[in-house]
């Protein structure tokens, strides 16, 4: 792999922790990064009913709108030859800053059904549903960074392959190893982020996406 490669994934991973958790605690227990924690929180909404659930189940059409808005832009600035992973991040800086600057109007966040938290939700579902299609698309080949369950997974069997005496197995452990690493310590400061600056806190993921806008090759 090579070392952007290493750096882009490390990068994107911390970032899908850090918003994960940001927006768990913010708002209301929501994972806007991926899906699968949702499911659960709507399962055990079913016998312990709460007034959070609205903002849980507001995030599926949102997210499966983004992923398909991302699939068809991606297709239009392939066909037009257009910096197609450029324009993904840039994709997703859009998308964080219109997130934070509703939660700005949303302050203090204190009612999960209020409109302007759901609106809030929905946006940084949706900036985390563009790297989930882009990740998919554009970066195959390395390791997811927005779900941590297959990486970990697969980083183990990789390990145990790799002291079977498999020498390629070495190479594909690195490959998994920084984003997982990443992962966590985005989740740990995204946890801390809030604490200190609440929603402001999501300017550092923007902050990430101009470097990796500029850093991008294609």
């Amino acid at each position: 792999m090579e070392r952007g490669d290493i750096k882009q994934g490390a990068a994107l991973g911390f970032l899908a922790g850090y918003v994960d958790t940001l927006g768990f605690v913010g708002l209301f227990g929501l994972f806007t990064a991926h899906v699968t924690g949702n499911f659960v929180l709507i399962g055990r909404a079913l016998i312990e009913p709460s007034q959070t659930i609205a903002i849980k189940l507001m995030v599926f059409p949102v997210f499966i709108l983004f992923v398909a808005l991302a699939r068809l832009a991606i297709l239009h600035w392939d066909r037009n030859g257009g910096k197609t992973l450029r324009n993904s991040f840039l994709f997703q800086l859009a998308m964080m800053l219109a997130t934070v600057l509703c939660a700005w109007q949303a302050a203090p966040v204190v009612e999960a059904s209020a409109p302007l938290t759901l609106l809030t939700g929905s946006l940084c579902a949706g900036a985390m549903a563009v790297q989930n299609a882009y990740g998919k698309l554009l970066l195959g080949k390395t390791a997811a960074t927005t779900v941590m369950t297959g990486n970990v997974t697969t980083l183990v069997i990789e390990l145990v392959d790799s002291l079977r005496g498999d020498k390629d197995a070495i190479g594909r452990c690195k490959k998994l190893t920084w984003p997982v690493l990443a992962f966590a310590a985005g989740c740990m400061c995204g946890g801390v982020a809030f604490v200190l600056a609440g929603f402001h806190g999501l300017l550092l993921p923007c902050a990430m996406l101009v470097w990796l806008a500029a850093a991008a090759k294609d």
